[in-house]
């Protein structure tokens, strides 16, 4: 958006003072954040400058018949976007069709450490009674370090068409039915 347009945005949200108008769309923009997070968007940021980029092309046209809050016109726009991102996420490949990722666990070497050997073993069998979409996501989640590691991730949330909290959640929850059984399975499998 240029500055005349956001100019002319600024002056319908408020006329006379241009802090409160600015305050008044910081206060929007901070709601459409949310509302777009909430409505599973994955850049719920960049859908709120868009909400007010389309906003923004349309003040000349709303402002000398518009009458109400101009927020709640803004609210309407995104809620148009919404079902606009959400017919993409539609779009996206799930991890069904993805298959597993080459992500295979090392082999087990000869260790002298036999409580290594046996939380490798309770792993393997863990990871092998978890439904196979769940393992993929889970080896994919944890295969790359550093920056490799953050940007996968995105892509990863992407590819599912979520978001990247979503897509911790559901790691989370995965590792932690793992992590239960992990244990479940060393506890079995103790020297006595």
């Amino acid at each position: 958006m240029t500055q005349q347009p956001f100019d002319e945005l600024l002056a319908w949200f408020d006329p006379e003072d241009r802090d409160r108008a600015a305050a008044k769309y910081e206060t929007i923009r901070r709601s459409l954040i949310k509302i777009f997070t909430w409505g599973g968007c994955v850049d719920a940021e960049g859908m709120a400058d868009e909400t007010f980029n389309r906003v923004a092309a349309k003040v000349p046209q709303l402002r000398p018949t518009f009458e109400g809050d101009p927020a709640l016109y803004c609210y309407g726009v995104a809620k148009r976007l919404i079902k606009e991102c959400q017919r993409s996420a539609r779009a996206h490949v799930s991890l069904d069709e993805v298959g597993d990722p080459v992500a295979p666990l090392p082999e087990e070497e000869e260790e002298a450490d036999d409580s290594l050997s046996r939380e490798s073993g309770c792993l393997r069998q863990c990871l092998d009674n978890v439904p196979p979409k769940d393992r993929a996501l889970i080896l994919a989640y944890y295969m790359k370090d550093k920056q490799a590691k953050i940007d996968h991730r995105k892509e990863l949330a992407q590819k599912l068409g979520i978001l990247s909290n979503a897509l911790r959640v559901k790691v989370h929850r995965i590792r932690a039915t793992l992590e239960d059984c992990i244990e479940r399975c060393l506890d079995e499998k103790a020297p006595e």
